[in-house]
């Protein structure tokens, strides 16, 4: 049966339809935001997967061109893998929804979210991680939501919920919250260096706004929301586990005794070892056959269960480290001697190659997606390949976690990186892990800031980052630990990632990956004080010990890059007809040439006199013929009575035979030759505009 409900959200109207398509998925609503129409379907497999340890949660943000009234640019003309925006939003959409599925459920459940049309006032990617939750909430998924999520700005010293693209041009903030009515569960930000306390005000004025999308929710669930299936739970025997737990937590207390990651994961297998020997002689053949697929998850539990304990109940960590210390840093730039900028950044056993290079104006990546961005010329790249964990196993390319990393460090860099009017160049860095052992994402960011200051970019202040993790009392949420700088294992066992990047002055990004039921305002606000502690360390004691500046000149192996502007009208006369003139020019001079249509010309070689060559040849073209200047050019033409030289393409003069030698001349051909190249003086522009010149001669 057909329903609708409508509610106002930031000022547009948000309305929720179900019940008139897609009728065979678990749950479906239509979400309309203003003229953004989004439509969500969630189904769930009826039976468990079997032989895995973990939930199979899928979600995928499809973008369709048409809703933005758009022909695909591939070469089919059709919609291909997703672009890197529509990963980034997916998961967006799964990290708030994640925590709040059973933990013992392992049926698989797939979210996908269709963008079907866009207003650009009104943010599709929220329209989506409200239609999931909403989705969700009336299906007969288990699911213990709802939630809701808001973008957030900062426009003119005022905080903005689901600001419309006329305020986004002036925003300082691109903040997502998504949240319970409760708590936060997810934060995503890119900022402009704000300040930690400003950032926290934002987070929680768009919670509140949350909280009234979230009782909408409830409120639909409450009328048409199906009962909840019963499913197959893959929870661990308990009275298995406890045997387990009698015989084998001292011994594993004592292997987790380690900082160095490979020596305590072969610990943690060696009391596996000594596990499955007990249990066989402790029962018999076909008891121990039953129970052996149960032995590495009861391992599992038991070690997380460890980890947990040591942190909550006694403030250790597995290394040794109190709760704020940071791992032993090291930074180190020019590590490739051809680069044009590249750093290796150390925490642990953390280890990050982050290299720069430099390229010309269209060398800018173009992007073909739904929303007003056209190219950027800022590009990050993360690779994480699995040698740098200790894994024989092929790479296969960029997955999703490495699109996401690499996205978070590039929104961390951006707004320090200056103009192209300050820096006529596209800039990529790529972020190489070499060995992996928590936070490489802010690896990357630290890493990456020296390479790009070792390249001679002059951003506007070092970014750092740094990570918070939680550990929280399962059986009372309001009792927890915070610790800076966690490692694989806290990452992995813990209930939150919080990574903020920044400068000195304030956050420049943010990304909290939470596996509990959300953060309250104060854990959040610890974080901001923990992080921003630990960020201000790295870049004082380690960062800017290691460059202290952006170099003042770029490497010799990058390319040289001149700027000018003309006149729009005249580019057609450098281009010429067919590309015939810009041609000639680079053919001769060997640069690169970039024009835009508002008339800069970026002209990129390596050879800074042959820029300089072609720039001066432009000048000429763009300008007029001087009477007294001095021109080189080729004669071009031949005549009984002299000869003609073209100076620059589309622009020619003729020498009087009288003045192509200080001596009389019989014959032009006995001084010059068509292609010869001459030194010519401009001694007259009559009223036709004809020009006269006079050979120079030694």
């Amino acid at each position: 049966m057909f329903k609708s409900y409508s509610m106002e959200l930031a000022g547009r109207p948000l309305t929720i339809e179900t019940g008139k398509m897609a009728g065979l998925a678990n749950g479906s609503v239509l979400v309309r935001y203003g003229d953004t129409v989004v439509i969500v379907n969630v189904t769930a497999s009826k039976e468990p997967r079997e032989g895995i340890d973990f939930f199979p949660l899928s979600v995928d943000y499809e973008e369709r061109m048409y809703a933005a009234g758009k022909i695909p640019g591939s070469f089919t003309k059709r919609e291909g893998k997703p672009t890197d925006k529509a990963i980034l939003v997916s998961r967006a959409i799964d990290r708030p929804i994640r925590p709040l599925f059973p933990k013992d459920l392992r049926n698989d459940v797939c979210v996908n979210a269709m963008v079907l049309c866009v207003d650009l006032d009104c943010s599709p990617e929220v329209a989506a991680q409200i239609g999931t939750s909403a989705a969700l909430s009336i299906s007969d998924i288990p699911f213990n939501g709802p939630t809701a999520a808001v973008s957030v700005g900062y426009v003119d010293g005022k905080i903005v919920i689901n600001p419309t693209l006329e305020q986004r041009k002036n925003n300082r903030l691109n903040l997502t919250v998504a949240g319970t009515k409760e708590k936060v569960s997810m934060i995503e930000a890119g900022a402009d260096e704000i300040p930690d306390d400003l950032m926290l005000e934002a987070i929680m004025t768009g919670h509140k706004e949350i909280q009234k999308v979230a009782e909408f929710i409830e409120n639909i669930q409450k009328e048409i929301g199906k009962p909840k299936f019963e499913y197959k739970s893959a929870e661990i025997d308990h009275d298995f586990y406890e045997k387990v737990a009698a015989f084998a937590s001292d011994k594993m207390y004592t292997a987790l005794q380690e900082p160095d990651k490979e020596t305590r994961e072969n610990n943690v297998a060696n009391v596996q070892a000594e596990v499955e020997a007990y249990l066989q002689g402790e029962m018999s053949e076909e008891e121990f056959e039953a129970v052996k697929p149960s032995i590495g998850e009861a391992i599992y539990k038991l070690e997380k269960k460890t980890v947990r304990h040591m942190i909550l109940e006694e403030h250790k960590r597995v290394d040794g480290r109190s709760l704020d210390d940071i791992r032993p840093l090291s930074a180190e730039i020019d590590i490739l001697p051809r680069a044009h900028g590249s750093a290796l950044f150390s925490r642990g056993q953390t280890q990050v190659l982050s290299v720069a290079t430099l390229g010309t104006v269209s060398d800018e990546q173009e992007l073909d997606g739904l929303d007003e961005e056209t190219s950027k010329r800022y590009i990050h790249h993360y690779n994480f390949p699995p040698y740098s964990v200790g894994e024989a196993r092929p790479s296969r390319g960029p997955g999703r976690r490495e699109i996401g990393h690499g996205a978070l460090a590039e929104r961390a860099l951006v707004p320090v990186i200056p103009s192209q009017e300050e820096f006529p160049y596209t800039i990529r860095v790529v972020s190489e892990v070499l060995s992996s052992n928590g936070s490489t994402s802010q690896g990357s960011i630290c890493g990456s800031t020296l390479a790009l200051m070792a390249a001679g970019v002059p951003i506007k202040e070092p970014v750092a980052g740094i990570s918070s993790g939680l550990v929280t009392d399962e059986n009372d949420r309001n009792r927890y630990v915070l610790m800076t700088d966690i490692q694989g294992i806290e990452d992995f066992f813990g209930d939150m990632d919080f990574k903020v990047a920044g400068t000195k002055n304030g956050i420049t990004a943010i990304q909290v990956d939470i596996k509990i039921d959300g953060l309250t305002e104060d854990i959040i606000r610890q974080a901001f004080e923990r992080t921003r502690i630990a960020r201000m360390y790295i870049l004082n004691e380690v960062m800017l010990k290691a460059i202290a500046e952006p170099r003042k000149e770029i490497s010799p192996y990058a390319p040289k890059i001149i700027t000018m502007t003309i006149d729009p009208e005249k580019i057609k006369d450098v281009i010429g007809s067919g590309g015939k003139v810009i041609n000639k020019i680079i053919a001769d001079t060997g640069v690169k040439i970039d024009i835009t249509d508002d008339g800069q010309v970026f002209i990129a070689g390596q050879d800074s006199e042959m820029a300089s060559k072609a720039k001066n040849i432009i000048e000429t073209i763009v300008g007029d013929l001087e009477v007294g200047k001095i021109y080189e050019g080729k004669v071009v033409r031949i005549m009984n009575f002299g000869a003609f030289v073209e100076v620059v393409p589309g622009k020619e003069g003729m020498i009087h035979i009288s003045k192509l030698a200080k001596e009389r001349v019989e014959k032009v051909e006995d001084v010059v030759s068509i292609g010869d190249t001459v030194l010519v003086k401009v001694i007259e522009i009559d009223s036709q505009g004809r020009v006269n010149m006079m050979r120079i001669v030694e």
